[in-house]
């Protein structure tokens, strides 16, 4: 069965993502397009992973035979230039094929609506419901070379609008000057060809490691963390980097390493950029972040007078917050934020790009920045750990905890309890946990939050001990 999640739908190749189930999702989107009367047009993608440009062609053409129009950018972008083409051509729709960060034995799609942003869950929910009920023998698909000669597939290339657009929006002049020297990994995913246009207009000094076409991705997970960026964190102290900089799969989150070889957390990225927008830029506006992203950011948008909103997990609950409070920022603890006036989905390549112009802005190294901000605004730690289900643990689970409503008697007072995505428990001392299940793989995570690592790790401890899980 198809099933979208969070972010988009995500399958293991072969098993859920075959070439029916994918022509399933472009004939049901192709028909919603008809139903909508929307224009006839689409933008589509692909990543490097294995078997994604053959799916980016199956993809057209069964929604080539629903009567679509394709824009095929047949040079692997990231994702987040296919929804600045969605949003720059006014286009009703995009699809990207990529399984973002998961393991190289999945693969998907994301979809995009109008403005350049993630479908809503409404519109995920209908099309995987028309999808999952289609025959094979009611789709139509139009043979790829067959639909270029007539003009239904057209190859574009929309690099060099989007890279543009990135460099019109940061203060290129000041980066020139201070000339950092950034080591870039790619991580064997599509941020490549983006950024190193992007660093070397601005004329830094840049080194790149994991750069090669890998299906595989180094045998390691496409997602910057701190368990795959230890050769970046090498790289950064080997060549006296001020900054080293990796993107995961698609490129739509940042992951970074400061000038002394400490990774410097997802959570601690989106209070960075807020604060120079704030402090440095002048800049006004709120911040949005989900449910399992840092509360300091909080505290930064009230020293500025300003609020921090919080949403479900999802990016596409981020932009749907940014568009109804104007907010000036969003993101997640994952990786991916994005910044008003740009697109409303995350894209790495806009935040590497943004925070090297703060390293060159502030004149301050990295972590001096970061001290700066747990100086004014005091520290907080997060601990974050996931674990693999068996459909009969997520029962479980699910009977205990949401049906049930179980919980641990935890040693601090709990101010009050939210479930709307997930359980999430917010204590009187302002630290919180929240458990919840994956949108895109069959896991359970819990997340924690307080002044101490230590703390937040207890957290977690008592959480897993109570659901008898592994810690």
């Amino acid at each position: 069965m198809i099933e979208f999640g969070t972010g988009g739908w995500r399958a293991i190749i072969g098993d859920g993502f075959t070439k029916a189930n994918i022509q399933k999702v472009a004939a049901a989107l192709g028909r919603r397009m008809a139903r909508e009367g929307v224009r006839p047009e689409i933008c589509i993608g692909y990543d490097r992973r294995f078997l994604s440009r053959e799916a980016a062609i199956w993809f057209s053409e069964a929604i080539v035979g629903e009567g679509v129009k394709v824009d095929f950018i047949n040079i692997s972008p990231p994702t987040p230039q296919i929804m600045f083409t969605v949003k720059n051509w006014q286009l009703p729709y995009g699809a990207a094929i990529t399984a973002s960060h998961n393991p190289a034995l999945y693969n998907g799609i994301k979809l995009f609506t109008a403005g350049g942003r993630d479908a809503t869950q409404e519109i995920t929910d209908e099309i995987q419901a028309e999808a999952n009920a289609l025959d094979a023998s009611e789709i139509h698909p139009v043979d790829f070379d067959r639909a270029q000669a007539a003009g239904t597939v057209v190859y574009v290339d929309t690099r060099d609008d989007y890279l543009d657009s990135i460099l019109a929006s940061i203060d290129t002049a000041a980066i020139r000057r201070r000339r950092p020297r950034i080591v870039l990994d790619p991580m064997y995913g599509v941020s490549l060809t983006g950024l190193m246009t992007i660093l070397y207009s601005c004329r830094c000094d840049v080194n790149v490691i994991h750069d090669t076409h890998d299906a595989f991705f180094g045998r390691r997970l496409p997602a910057p963390t701190i368990d795959t960026m230890a050769d970046l964190q090498r790289q950064v102290l080997d060549k006296g980097a001020d900054l080293g900089i990796a993107t995961d799969g698609d490129a739509d989150r940042l992951g970074v390493i400061d000038e002394k070889g400490r990774y410097v957390s997802a959570n601690e990225i989106l209070v960075l950029l807020y604060y120079y927008l704030l402090k440095y830029k002048g800049w006004k506006g709120a911040a949005v972040r989900n449910v399992a992203t840092t509360h300091l950011l909080d505290r930064v948008a009230a020293k500025f007078g300003e609020r921090c909103y919080e949403v479900p997990v999802g990016f596409k609950n981020i932009s749907a917050g940014m568009q109804a409070h104007d907010a000036l920022i969003g993101g997640e603890s994952s990786g991916g934020l994005t910044v008003r006036g740009h697109i409303f989905g995350k894209d790495g390549l806009y935040a590497a790009s943004l925070l090297v112009e703060m390293l060159a802005v502030t004149g301050k190294p990295l972590s001096q920045t970061v001290q700066e901000i747990f100086d004014e605004f005091g520290e907080l730690h997060m601990a974050e750990y996931d674990w693999l289900l068996t459909e009969e643990r997520k029962t479980e689970i699910t009977g205990r905890v949401f049906e049930r409503r179980e919980l641990p008697d935890f040693d601090a007072p709990v101010d009050h309890i939210a479930w709307e995505d997930g359980c999430k428990l917010y204590f009187s001392d302002g630290s919180w946990i929240i458990l919840r299940f994956s949108g895109t793989e069959p896991r359970v995570r819990v997340f924690a939050e307080a002044e101490t690592l230590e703390r937040a790790k207890a957290l977690v401890g008592e959480m897993a001990g109570f659901l008898g899980l592994p810690f």
